[in-house]
């Protein structure tokens, strides 16, 4: 993560992530927090602002079929996906939604918890990821979680 990023974040609940994101693309970067619930999205905006990082956050409520992202084609540099992918209707959907709008490069720190996600399904979702353009870069260590860092390609 550097200054300047363009980071996705689909569902940030109340923000766990998104404030650490937003300081850490600095005041020329963004962060897009996209969920589901107007609830979340709400909370987020109220824990931002007391942060002083809302100005850095573009916080979405996305439909239930789609999260909306068509604006940013080619323009996200990092997508945060913890703990959400399982939740979501359909991984493969997911995934081409982020590739559509990752640029070439760009990284996706996927994680899932292991409660919640058994070895089989998470290599389902990888495989979807792989369908989707992105190739397995490393697997990294995450308490109580499956992880892997993805690399979009071309």
């Amino acid at each position: 993560m550097r200054e300047g990023m363009t980071v996705l974040e689909p569902g940030p609940g109340m923000g766990f992530f998104t404030i650490p994101l937003a300081r850490l693309v600095g005041s020329s970067g963004r962060v897009v927090a996209v969920d589901l619930q107007e609830k979340m999205i709400a909370g987020l905006k109220r824990r931002a602002a007391k942060a002083n990082v809302l100005n850095r956050i573009d916080a979405r409520l996305s439909p239930a079929e789609s999260m909306g992202l068509d604006d940013l084609a080619g323009r996200v540099d990092f997508t945060l996906a913890f703990a959400m992918v399982h939740e979501f209707p359909d991984a493969g959907r997911f995934f081409r939604e982020v590739a559509r709008a990752s640029k070439s490069g760009a990284l996706l720190l996927l994680a899932e918890p292991r409660g919640h996600v058994d070895d089989v399904k998470f290599v389902a979702e990888l495989t979807a990821a792989a369908e989707a353009g992105f190739e397995l870069s490393a697997r990294p260590v995450i308490r109580r979680s499956h992880g892997a860092l993805l690399v979009k390609l071309v």
